[in-house]
């Protein structure tokens, strides 16, 4: 079974692409998705999290109450660095046994969509699409959606820049122009990548 990474930083249009593919067929594993669910009523990870950080951290429904642990992590590094530990580990294993049933069923191919790149990301991939956009677009779509340019700013700043995320992929898609260019594109390395693999959507 192929597996696809898509990755890219906020407002880049990774969700579009990963969509794009959605359509024509694709199963869309989406980690932030996953990270919602484990998170939520009862998810997988929730055990582990009110173990390590007390029971004040879940809500009354056995949810992830985000405004106790962002208190709790934001004041603290090594904190914050420990429930990102236990989530990442929670969605990725989810990811693996989503993706080993997959293969028993014979799905020729899965796309991974991912904001961070983690080593685990990149290990499960056969090869990894990284989305770029040009940051005043990414500004601009990121206000389009309600956030003020400030944080929009201050969370592009705080990601890898798309230099970095390219050395860890295998093809660039520029996304700073409109959505039948980017179709365009993607339909390119859909011919190039995916039909030259047997792999028709």
């Amino acid at each position: 079974m192929f597996v696809l990474g898509i990755t890219g930083g906020i407002g880049s249009g990774k969700s579009t692409v990963s969509g794009l593919l959605a359509e024509r067929g694709l199963m869309v594993l989406d980690a932030d998705e996953i990270s919602r669910s484990v998170t939520g009523p009862m998810g997988r990870a929730m055990p582990e999290i009110a173990e390590t950080f007390g029971k004040r951290v879940v809500s009354s429904n056995g949810a992830l109450n985000r405004k106790a642990m962002s208190d709790i992590a934001f004041s603290d590094k090594n904190k914050l660095d420990k429930l990102s530990s236990i989530i990442h580990r929670h969605v990725f294993e989810q990811i693996d046994e989503t993706l080993q049933k997959e293969k028993e069923k014979g799905t020729k191919c899965v796309v991974l969509d991912v904001p961070i790149p983690v080593n685990k990301f990149r290990e499960l991939c056969n090869q990894i699409w990284v989305v770029t956009c040009d940051k005043d677009v990414r500004l601009a779509r990121l206000q389009k959606r309600g956030m003020e340019k400030e944080e929009a700013e201050r969370r592009i700043a705080v990601q890898m820049t798309d230099d970095e995320y390219c050395e860890l992929g295998d093809h660039a898609i520029d996304n700073s122009w409109d959505l039948e260019d980017l179709k365009d594109k993607v339909e390119v390395l859909i011919r190039e990548q995916l039909y030259e693999r047997g792999i028709r959507i």
